[in-house]
């Protein structure tokens, strides 16, 4: 079998806001907006670079509430450059500077709803 990791459900609280957040600040592309009915979106976005996206999900309830989600890696091939110009559109990270570790530099920031991301570049070399 061969598998790949295609969407990540991103709990939030209000589509819109997110969606401003992830394509304004973060630089996410929209790629399908669709009404599913009961008052319900399909929001799903695409980072810079590609890979898997993202749906914006407000419909899991209790289950998987807005701001649940830890540990999404937002990998970049510059980790300083990226934090500077993050940090200029106003993303609020957790570190004041980006951290160095022997597998590679990072910094967490949370989704306005509380989702948490972590930055992430290659090691120094």
């Amino acid at each position: 079998m061969n598998f790949s990791v295609d969407i990540v459900s991103v709990p939030v609280a209000d589509q819109d806001r997110s969606q401003a957040f992830y394509t304004g600040v973060l630089g996410f592309a929209l790629r399908e907006a669709e009404a599913l009915g009961d008052g319900r979106r399909w929001v799903e976005l695409v980072p810079p670079a590609g890979g898997a996206s993202i749906t914006l999900v407000t419909w899991f309830g209790d289950s998987m509430p807005p701001g649940c989600l830890r540990g999404l890696v937002l990998g970049t091939d510059d980790a300083h450059a990226a934090f500077d110009e993050l940090r200029s559109r106003g993303v609020e990270f957790l570190e004041d500077e980006v951290q160095d570790a022997p597998w590679g530099q990072w910094a967490s920031f949370e989704d306005p709803d509380g989702n948490g991301w972590i930055l992430v570049g290659p090691a120094l070399e």
